[in-house]
């Protein structure tokens, strides 16, 4: 089985679930999952996981992204981008300086009601599907927040715009909310992901380049191995055999039975609640633990050594 991480370049036209439907007959492999849907029309960096990394999708979707949008004023859609109907329009009166203060405003936390046309699922139906039927039902606001919006370029009525922003953050509803408070309405013309968490758009491939790469049998050169995710914390390996067995199973271990990768000798400090990569001593990644200094523990947070 393949284990790890692919940075997928979603091209326009294909949903989240096609690009994964489309890996597996790709790689002749099941056990495969994104990392957050990108809206059919939209373009730009899916990371996929698989094998053992699909336990790593929920964390991945949790990660900051930044999109590249661009922003039509002067129309309100039902979809909230240009792909849907029409709902309303409105003349553009806003200067340049205006409308770069107003989307300034935006920065920082904000609360954000998704839109009708998303995936989230109320009764175990998706909003997308009470939309179609035409039933609009009432949402609650979701506290998002915009980290960063830099302007690109400015030709009323659009407005190019980067957004970095928090998971569950809807750019299409960013683009209607800004156009409201101008006073002249605004949709979605196109979207761009740029980056999710470590990955960015300088590497990722298509799903054709994918294709002839696992034909050319490269493909260890742009899977992303599990451990690689969580290289900002520190590494340990288990001391001995007798702790080996025990990290297998996914037990605690005492502090004295792990020692840091390059030290001579185990134990050592750790800030409480300190998170840490453990490998065993053939250098196999068992996944991340914990110290918990009131128990004088590590315990596993997250597994990835499967047991054979």
């Amino acid at each position: 089985m393949i284990n790890g991480v692919l940075n997928v370049w979603k091209e326009a036209g294909f949903t989240s679930h096609d690009v994964v439907a489309k890996l597996r007959g790709i790689l002749h492999q099941k056990k495969i999952g994104h990392t957050g849907t990108l809206d059919p029309d939209a373009t730009g960096v899916l990371p996929v996981c698989l094998g053992k990394g699909t336990k790593l999708c929920d964390m991945l979707t949790d990660e900051t992204k930044t999109y590249e949008a661009l922003l039509h004023l002067g129309l309100a859609t039902d979809t909230q981008d240009m792909s849907g109907t029409v709902t309303a329009e409105a003349p553009v009166s806003a200067t340049e300086e205006e409308v770069r203060a107003c989307i300034a405003s935006f920065v920082g936390e904000q609360q954000q009601i998704p839109p009708m046309y998303s995936a989230l699922k109320v009764n175990g139906k998706k909003l997308y599907e009470l939309a179609r039927e035409g039933i609009e039902i009432e949402r609650k606001a979701r506290t998002v927040h915009f980290y960063k919006i830099d302007i690109l370029e400015v030709k009323l009525p659009l407005v190019r715009m980067e957004v970095t922003c928090s998971k569950g953050t809807y750019i299409r509803t960013l683009c209607h909310d800004i156009g409201e408070k101008l006073g002249c309405h605004g949709c979605m013309e196109q979207l761009i992901r740029k980056r999710v968490g470590q990955f960015e758009k300088e590497g990722a491939h298509t799903l054709n380049e994918i294709a002839a790469i696992v034909n050319e049998e490269r493909l260890a050169e742009i899977l992303v191995p599990v451990d690689e995710i969580f290289t900002k914390l520190r590494s340990f390996v288990t001391a001995d055999d007798h702790a080996g067995k025990l990290a297998e199973n996914g037990n605690p271990l005492k502090p004295e039975q792990i020692r840091e990768t390059g030290a001579a000798v185990s134990g050592g400090t750790f800030t409480p609640d300190e998170e840490f990569r453990l490998y065993l001593e053939d250098g196999t990644f068992v996944g991340v633990y914990q110290y918990r200094p009131s128990q004088n523990l590590t315990r596993p947070v997250k597994l990835f050594l499967e047991r054979t």
